[in-house]
């Protein structure tokens, strides 16, 4: 259950990579690049960005410039490929490290600069004479989080971006749905540690995952995590303080009216299954709200967060994919830069907006937008029946005000609640010893889940929030539960991130939610919908105990009072499906 945002890769020390360096040189002597290997470029305050710079030789005019912003530094290695490949494709392959890491004396702050660092950064590229004046910029997670980040503020020479599996700080990591989760808090180490990578830090997961249970069963403060940890961690303090998406946040990348000036084309990739996709998504969604002009394209399939970035993978959570899935990222990268920086044909898996996998069909499909991938939604209620020994999913809302009744003891450190996520993808039964599961009958006919689920849980509490979970499977005539998507987040935020609104002891309430996670699966007649609901308590993220203090402040001394949760029966859940009319 526990969710890593990122790999450890080998990383050299400042002693080894000098050596290495002039090794390279050596190497290249008789080779067709140029290599500048530690250059240092100012930004507008004064700081210092370290990046390098590859070209071919005998190029004798400019050209346009493939640009990497990342704060993994792996520059003795595939940084350096990753640049000679640009090169041996026409292009200037210009890598930029952010704020503090390799050669740059300053602090390292993940995430706050890079809005303004990497405008600063184009601005460099578009001066040297190498450059033609067009720039684009592709990668994944922390650096399709760049690529968007220099659109908060659009350089005239950045032509497009193509961001893989794209974070979006404050909103999906290190928090979802103002939720915070915790596999940033050790990435905060791994990246922040020194100039390169703390691999020997970030690799130590028995110390983190003892810290999060020890904290789990100790009742302690969330905040004082790095406490417990013995290792004082600045990052997440500073992240923990910031609940509310506010400027904090909305200042990293764009936010609502800054969409309007993003005008450049853009081909983003993402997976059904990345942990990330919230944040992927939401650039996309709210480019095609703000500036519906703007050209983009989304390919997305059965993809984890690494493996989107691969191309996809055979395996995803014990999961075997359709063998169509897989798919040439790197080879559809470029024939997109040449599409838009050297007026070549666009890519030809680009059937439209969005590109998608059906998973159990082994097909293609492709959208217009997001809202266009289906032509029906099925709207269930969560009904107290009981049919064929669980309760019902139901299709028609029932003219009784009825509700079922849970209580979660937050004292209670025996058990966990809220199961939502998806590893292993397809299993024999699911967790009914908490929460409810609601079962709807078989369908009459096949269709595809096709997007996002949303829907809106009515509720009253004795307290004053809660942390929920709303997990979607389909049961297949089989028997098999096969995990679709989820939703997880904090009631007081539902209506609005950027603001906490409390709920009011003992009076019912409506919880909407819409940022759950997008999947396309095959559905066949006879399976069945399946939705589980649940309060969010167990050690991979914040405990809410419904106090209204600061969530990151509450301890199990804030456990008194059990919570009493009433899910009524006007709850209800809409699925977007495309049937075969």
């Amino acid at each position: 259950m526990i969710r890593y945002l990122l790999i450890l890769f080998l990383c050299v020390p400042v002693a080894a990579y000098s050596q290495q360096t002039r090794q390279t040189r050596m190497e290249d002597h008789g080779n067709p690049y140029d290599i500048q290997d530690s250059v240092m470029i100012r930004m507008r305050d004064g700081a210092m960005i370290s990046a390098m710079v590859v070209k071919k030789k005998d190029v004798r005019y400019p050209l346009p410039v493939i640009f990497q912003f990342t704060i993994y530094v792996r520059d003795t290695g595939r940084d350096l490929r990753s640049l000679k490949d640009a090169a041996d494709r026409g292009y200037v392959g210009v890598i930029a490290y952010t704020r503090g890491k390799r050669f740059s004396p300053n602090d390292i702050y993940p995430y706050e600069f890079d809005a303004q660092d990497s405008y600063d950064v184009i601005d460099w590229i578009s001066r040297q004479k190498w450059c033609n004046g067009s720039v684009g910029m592709y990668g994944g997670s922390y650096n399709g989080f760049t690529q968007w980040a220099a659109c908060k503020t659009v350089h005239p020479a950045l032509k497009t971006i193509v961001p893989y599996v794209a974070n979006r700080p404050g909103m999906g990591l290190p928090m979802e749905n103002n939720i915070f989760i915790n596999p940033n808090y050790e990435w905060a180490f791994y990246v922040g540690n020194n100039k390169y990578l703390d691999n020997e830090t970030g690799n130590d997961r028995q110390r983190f995952r003892k810290m999060m249970f020890k904290w789990w069963e100790s009742g302690a403060a969330y905040k004082t995590m790095d406490s417990i940890d013995g290792a004082p961690n600045k990052w997440f303090q500073r992240w923990i303080s910031h609940p509310d998406f506010d400027e904090y946040w909305q200042k990293m990348a764009p936010y609502k009216e800054d969409f309007k000036n993003i005008n450049i084309p853009v081909l983003a990739f993402d997976g059904y299954y990345n942990d990330s996709q919230n944040s992927g998504l939401y650039y996309l969604k709210e480019l095609q709200k703000y500036n519906p002009g703007t050209p983009w394209y989304l390919i997305m399939g059965p993809y984890s967060h690494f493996g989107t970035q691969l191309g996809g993978e055979k395996m995803v959570n014990g999961y075997q994919v359709d063998s169509i899935s897989l798919f040439d990222i790197k080879k559809i990268t470029y024939e997109w830069f040449d599409y838009i920086l050297k007026n070549g044909q666009r890519p030809a898996v680009l059937k439209d907006k969005i590109n998608y996998e059906v998973m159990g069909a082994n097909e293609w499909r492709s959208a217009s937008s997001f809202e266009n991938m289906h032509n029906d939604l099925l709207k269930f209620y969560l009904s107290p029946n009981i049919k064929d020994a669980h309760y019902f999913l139901d299709p028609q809302l029932s003219g009784k005000d009825t509700c079922l009744i849970q209580t979660v003891d937050f004292a209670d450190r025996e058990t966990s609640n809220n199961d939502y996520y998806p590893d292993p993808l397809e299993k024999d039964e699911i967790n009914e010893n908490n929460g409810f599961v609601f079962i709807s009958d078989p369908l009459k006919q096949a269709m595809i889940v096709n997007g996002s689920f949303s829907g809106k849980l009515r509720i009253r509490i004795n307290k004053k929030d809660v942390d929920l979970g709303v997990t979607l499977y389909e049961l297949t005539p089989e028997g098999k539960y096969f995990h679709l998507s989820y939703y997880i987040g904090r009631a007081s935020y539902a209506e609005d991130i950027t603001k906490r609104s409390l709920l009011i002891p003992g009076r019912k309430t409506t919880v909407p939610f819409t940022n759950t996670h997008l999947v396309s699966r095959q559905l066949r007649k006879g399976s069945r919908i399946v939705v589980a609901v649940n309060v969010n308590k167990n050690p991979f993220s914040q405990l809410n105990y419904g106090t209204g203090k600061e969530v990151s402040t509450e301890t199990v001394k804030d456990a008194a009072e059990p919570l009493e949760i009433r899910w009524y029966n006007d709850s209800y859940v809409e699925i977007p499906v495309l049937k075969p009319y």
